[in-house]
């Protein structure tokens, strides 16, 4: 009887890792679907949320391995992730407006990269949360405040920090963990603290 037992359960086991690897591989199909991808790899955590429905507008390049989040809003919107990057676990990407990475930059996890931010009248605000749950994602942007953020060539940004609307991070720097980026940073600088500042100077190759 205990071996019945055992041959049993080792059948449901069998049974639910099929169906969980069946789960990812959907999962995984779903984030291909909608991007233009040439050549990024997906991996199990990742998640794609395309609300315009237009695959052309999320566009990663080779060898660009994605953990996190994109998200791109209907009422306008574009990612563009280069060759060779990381995007990591619980990284958020969302845009209303664009933003546009270069090659070989490592965003590791829990990283906000947000290209809008919510009306600044408390009124339009309730108003637009109103709208959220009873309709969704607004198709015009009214007064919803949006900035291209640019994150050049070989930049390196730590856990935990935030992007800001508007900024571009220039090639080879390096964002310290928790920091928070609310103004343009030079090429091969150092930024740490909130609001972030330039610590350090990177000599360049």
């Amino acid at each position: 009887m205990i071996r019945n037992f055992l041959v049993w359960l080792l059948s449901k086991y069998r049974l639910h890792r099929v169906i969980e690897k069946n789960s990812i591989a959907d999962r995984i199909q779903n984030c291909n679907d909608k991007v233009n991808s040439k050549g990024a790899i997906f991996l199990e955590q990742a998640s794609v949320e395309n609300h315009a429905n237009n695959r052309m507008l999320i566009e990663i390049g080779e060898q660009t391995y994605i953990r996190g989040e994109l998200v791109i809003f209907p009422y306008g919107g574009k990612i563009c992730i280069g060759n060779y990057c990381y995007i990591g676990e619980g990284t958020r990407l969302w845009s209303g407006e664009g933003i546009m990475i270069g090659n070989n930059v490592l965003i590791s996890h829990n990283v906000n990269i947000m290209d809008f931010a919510h009306e600044r009248s408390h009124i339009e605000r309730a108003k637009g949360f109103r709208s959220l749950i009873n309709t969704g994602h607004p198709r015009e942007k009214g007064s919803i405040p949006t900035d291209k953020i640019v994150i050049e060539d070989d930049v390196a940004i730590y856990a935990g920090a935030h992007i800001i609307m508007g900024v571009t991070i220039g090639k080879g720097s390096v964002i310290s963990a928790g920091a928070v980026v609310l103004r343009n940073v030079p090429p091969f600088s150092v930024v740490a603290g909130n609001p972030g500042k330039v610590v350090w100077k990177i000599k360049s190759e």
